[in-house]
């Protein structure tokens, strides 16, 4: 990549698992797969496949086909004492340059040439980081100075268009038209 491309909007990672486990180890390339998900993935599907989800009712909409992180947080997470890599934390796709956090419901991310996902919401940070890195969970779960919760373990999609999604690729942000809904925990 050249520097220009550096300032960009990218693809840092991709990942994909096909056991529920909670990290899933990095790829070269992904494929998405409209209205399913990242192919070969054990969080693919049309309906639910989070297993505690599965669980309360299987025939709700899988609004958590693609899971995004941003490096930056991996960058706050350092000084903090823990280092984590891409993939690490369960998500599909490492970016960079998009404040993930901070994009409304409806979000449109297009992913290198082809693919696009569709912001649903937050991912609702669980015991399982702490299982992963004892004390993570306080880092990517907490309070801002107005009490309201805070949650920073990435954002979750639906995929509209498919393709092949690598490092590297571009991203491209296309906010929603009318009143901009907050992301909320899907």
């Amino acid at each position: 990549m050249t520097g220009d491309q550096h300032d960009q909007p990218h693809v840092v990672a991709v990942s994909r698992d096909d056991e529920h486990r909670f990290s899933k180890p990095v790829v070269d390339e992904v494929r998405l797969v409209a209205g399913w998900g990242v192919d070969g993935d054990a969080h693919a599907g049309t309906t639910v496949q989070h297993r505690s989800r599965v669980a309360r009712d299987p025939s709700q909409p899988n609004l958590r086909q693609v899971h995004l992180v941003h490096a930056e947080l991996f960058d706050e997470l350092a000084p903090t004492g823990h280092h984590v890599e891409p993939g690490e934390l369960g998500e599909n796709v490492t970016t960079r340059g998009v404040d993930l956090l901070a994009l409304p419901v409806g979000t449109v991310l297009r992913l290198g040439a082809d693919a696009s996902v569709q912001v649903t919401g937050l991912r609702n940070p669980c015991q399982q980081i702490n299982d992963h890195d004892p004390g993570l969970l306080k880092q990517v779960l907490g309070r801002a100075e107005d009490g309201s919760v805070e949650r920073r373990g990435g954002v979750m999609g639906v995929v509209l268009t498919g393709g092949v999604v690598r490092a590297g690729d571009r991203i491209t942000v296309e906010l929603p038209v009318g009143e901009r809904q907050p992301l909320q925990p899907v």
